[in-house]
């Protein structure tokens, strides 16, 4: 154990003190784990657009003051009670849901929707007492989706960090704890291309060029990208994507322009935009007897949309994913070996860096839609 197991440590912390204001690096208490809980130091986060959607509070339920970040790489500082498959000094990554390995869907081979530690946006606390283990002279700060990575140490449960190969750079990996795995693994696990197969990814933000990544690896002959930002399908070419369609150009839905493309229409689709009528179309442009369509997009709470029946029974398959369908603890450390085999490229996602105290930069080039994912380094 380490020598400041079982004490209060103080850190460095960016705060969100109230929705869409600049976050302050801050000195904060860190209490030790409790019961199936790790202490983890961060050594690298990045800002993935979640974080950017609940500090900026439009349409959830706002709780400040709070540490946001979920993204990151790190090593386990101290263990708490009960936990025994990980030590200090491992190298982790911190996931926004978890894994318990006890309940159905845990057991399941096909879910990785833990009932227990699933993903909860509203929740500010830990689970074995609901407290947090963030404060600032007594004042609790809440925690984020279970990680608040947005410090330099930070509590989570067991069950919600993959213990990964120490010889992985933590400066790489760490982006394939939230957005990466999402789009590869909805691609790879899900959609499941196979060699010569035609995909279609809808939205081409740091998701969607997961999606298009994974469909490469899968050996797809045309991965045809589908954004209304022309700017994006210079970089989409890094990622495999071998043409172009933007929907503002056409007169006509998108999905029939993809069907005239493809004679018939795409063997599978991924959509990742969480826009509505990109699904309708993403599930349309799919060809009939075997086409898949794969829906990773989060939509607004009020959002439905409709397609005919006989879409379905032409048999179209129209399916849905949580984290690329990855049960964090169980798989992630084999999509680190991906990265460490060089059959997975993690540095063309990487488009910028700033050390810990310009976190706020991180923001400007997110909001500004420039690049992809900004590496926060904690030690600079």
């Amino acid at each position: 154990m380490s020598g400041t197991a079982g004490q209060v440590i103080r850190c460095k912390a960016a705060v969100a003190w109230e929705a869409g204001k600049p976050l302050v690096i801050e000195e904060v208490e860190v209490a030790p784990p409790q019961v199936m809980e790790v202490r983890l130091k961060i050594l690298f986060t990045s800002l993935c657009h979640t974080d950017v959607y609940f500090w900026e509070a439009k349409g959830q339920t706002p709780l400040f003051p709070r540490i946001f970040g979920h993204e990151a790489g790190g090593i386990v500082e101290s263990v708490g009670e009960g936990v025994t498959d990980l030590q200090s000094g491992d190298h982790v990554l911190p996931v926004f849901t978890g894994e318990c390995k006890e309940c159905r869907h845990c057991k399941s081979e096909e879910s990785n929707m833990c009932d227990l530690l699933r993903i909860n946006t509203d929740r500010g606390v830990m689970l074995s007492d609901n407290k947090s283990r963030f404060s600032i002279n007594g004042k609790p700060i809440y925690h984020f989706v279970g990680t608040s990575t947005f410090s330099e140490y930070t509590v989570v449960h067991v069950g919600c960090v993959a213990k990964i190969n120490p010889a992985a750079p933590l400066d790489k990996v760490c982006v394939l704890s939230c957005g990466i795995s999402t789009g590869l693994g909805a691609t790879l696990n899900v959609a499941k291309p196979w060699k010569g197969s035609s995909v279609a990814i809808f939205g081409l933000g740091a998701v969607g060029l997961a999606a298009a990544e994974g469909a490469r690896i899968a050996g797809a002959s045309r991965i045809i990208g589908i954004d209304l930002n022309p700017k994006r399908f210079n970089d989409a070419k890094k990622f495999g994507v071998t043409e172009f369609v933007n929907p503002k150009d056409h007169d006509k839905p998108v999905q029939e322009v993809i069907a005239e493309m493809t004679d018939g229409g795409v063997d599978r689709s991924v959509e990742c935009t969480g826009n509505v009528n990109a699904m309708i179309s993403a599930f349309e442009c799919v060809h009939d007897g075997w086409g898949v369509a794969v829906l990773v997009g989060v939509p607004n709470k009020d959002d439905s949309f409709k397609t005919h029946p006989v879409n379905l029974l032409n048999e179209r398959t129209l399916k849905g994913t949580f984290f690329g369908n990855y049960k964090p603890r169980s798989d992630l450390p084999s999509v680190v070996e991906k990265y460490m085999n060089k059959e997975l490229e993690l540095e063309k996602f990487i488009t910028h860096e700033v050390p810990f105290a310009e976190i706020n930069k991180a923001f400007e080039y997110m909001l500004s839609g420039d690049g992809l994912r900004c590496i926060i380094r904690m030690d600079a």
